[in-house]
């Protein structure tokens, strides 16, 4: 395989959604009071897509090395499991991709100082400590946590931040639906994989509460996200285009009957659309503020 399309594969091109969304919705905010920074906005969003893409990377390889990746994997490709790529190979384009991420985010840190700074350290460790470490968080059920916090509330009111250099409910309240559904494709991630990562050790929340629960919170983070629109619309004074992500919630009840009739390699449909409903829900969020 061409090694261009080899470390394509390992970003992991669906996921990414997760770092796009949270950056679009919390500069939209900003454009809608007129505060919006071009090119703030550009650095943060390419500082969250090399977050994502070296999280991602530290995942394939820890997986790789506790075992949590096999060949009875019935996920995605793995190119560490595949034999594509190298653990020597894999660790060069982690320190390559993290330290990109830490130059590029330097330019935040001149405009938004200290704040900014510890945002994006914190990011970077926590991207590492996702499957890695003495305590990696994945490995302990602490993963849907660690989404939600930082590929919701800490991206969302990042973004906003480094735009405004200022703090408002309405970016915190907006991070919930964000984090909720972005969270939801680590949920499916681990629902399929519940028996192979408890035959593996690997600790899910998943495997901590069962298929059953798992089913229960792929619905309430859906549900949640659909209560957000309106907490806005009445506490921000918005108008109603903010009611705009309405539009996807047929797609929203397709996706948790789905997780309840699908099966094993099944479930990667279910991924791949709900990575693409958080992209969409999070497209008509941030149109609804800047309209």
């Amino acid at each position: 395989m061409n090694p261009v399309k080899i470390w394509i594969l390992a970003s992991r091109p669906k996921t990414l959604p997760a770092a796009l969304v949270p950056v679009t919705v919390g500069a939209s905010i900003a454009a809608s009071e007129g505060a919006i920074d071009y090119f703030s906005t550009a650095i943060a969003l390419l500082c969250a897509l090399l977050i994502q893409i070296g999280t991602n990377f530290v995942n394939d390889l820890h997986d790789h090395l506790k075992g949590a990746d096999t060949k009875k994997r019935v996920g995605p490709v793995r190119v560490l499991n595949a034999e594509l790529v190298s653990v020597k190979q894999m660790r060069i384009a982690i320190f390559i991709v993290f330290s990109l991420a830490f130059l590029f985010g330097l330019i935040l840190v001149y405009k938004g100082g200290i704040p900014v700074l510890i945002i994006g350290v914190l990011s970077l460790l926590a991207g590492y400590a996702y499957t890695a470490g003495p305590f990696p968080l994945a490995y302990k059920g602490l993963g849907d946590i660690f989404v939600f916090l930082f590929f919701g509330f800490v991206a969302t009111v990042g973004t906003y931040y480094v735009n405004t250099l200022d703090l408002s409910l309405i970016p915190f309240i907006a991070s919930i639906p964000v984090g909720a559904l972005i969270t939801n494709i680590l949920v499916v991630n681990n629902y399929r994989d519940i028996d192979q990562d408890k035959f593996a050790g690997k600790i899910t929340l998943a495997v901590k509460i069962g298929k059953k629960n798992t089913r229960y919170e792929y619905t309430f983070l859906i549900v949640t996200s659909f209560i957000a629109p309106l907490l806005i619309y009445f506490i921000g004074k918005q108008g109603l285009w903010i009611l705009l992500p309405y539009l996807s919630l047929p797609l929203g009840l397709r996706l948790i009957r789905m997780l309840y009739i699908y099966t094993g390699s099944q479930l990667n449909s279910t991924l791949e659309l709900t990575a693409k409903f958080s992209a969409l829900y999070g497209l008509l969020l941030a149109l609804g503020f800047i309209l």
